[in-house]
């Protein structure tokens, strides 16, 4: 044995070749991808995303998306709720609220969120206005945020209800006059 190193199947040449087209490939591959630095429309919405209780008492209608980053439906929804939230910016907040993040539970619990994407929509008051259970187009979205912003009854879509309070008994009202006030029994009371 001589000492010299193996000869190698591929030639100098060749190793620059393979090398520059790892290169391109990667590079290709990035650029595909939006950059070094590219976030998902759902990424960057949560980047966004201000706290639901400024958003609740800045005087703007809001929309609080509850979702999760496993969640398929929610991430097919974030491109539209990206352009609905760049459309209407000074106008109205999105707000994105990751139910798998502890710090959000008292809101999931609060706001009864059993599936998502949820999407609880509120008045510039901060008042509760209905909510949405399940993957919306870009036109709901935009039927949706109309109505908020204009103030109007949410339209009627399959998976979208109302909010509404109970207005206390009218005094004037002929069949409660003179009853005495009892507390009206709940939805899981049995007396």
């Amino acid at each position: 044995m001589t000492g010299t190193p193996e000869s190698s199947p591929l030639g100098t040449a060749q190793r620059w070749v393979l090398v520059a087209i790892a290169i391109a490939l990667a590079l290709g591959l990035v650029l595909l991808r939006g950059g070094i630095q590219s976030e998902s429309p759902m990424e960057q919405l949560a980047r966004r995303s201000i706290d639901p209780q400024t958003a609740l008492t800045n005087g703007r209608p809001t929309l609080i998306e509850f979702y999760a980053d496993w969640c398929q439906v929610c991430r097919e929804m974030a491109p539209s709720m990206l352009e609905l939230e760049k459309a209407s910016r000074d106008r109205l907040d999105v707000v994105l609220v990751n139910v798998d993040n502890p710090r959000w539970q008292d809101l999931v619990d609060r706001y009864d969120v059993n599936g998502i994407p949820q999407l609880n929509l509120f008045n510039a008051e901060g008042e509760p206005r209905g909510r949405s259970l399940g993957l919306r187009s870009a036109e709901e979205l935009q039927l949706l945020t109309a109505a908020l912003l204009e103030d109007q009854p949410l339209p009627a879509l399959p998976g979208v209800g109302n909010i509404s309070r109970l207005a206390p008994p009218s005094s004037t009202d002929g069949a409660l006059a003179g009853a005495t006030s009892q507390p009206t029994a709940g939805p899981r009371s049995h007396g």
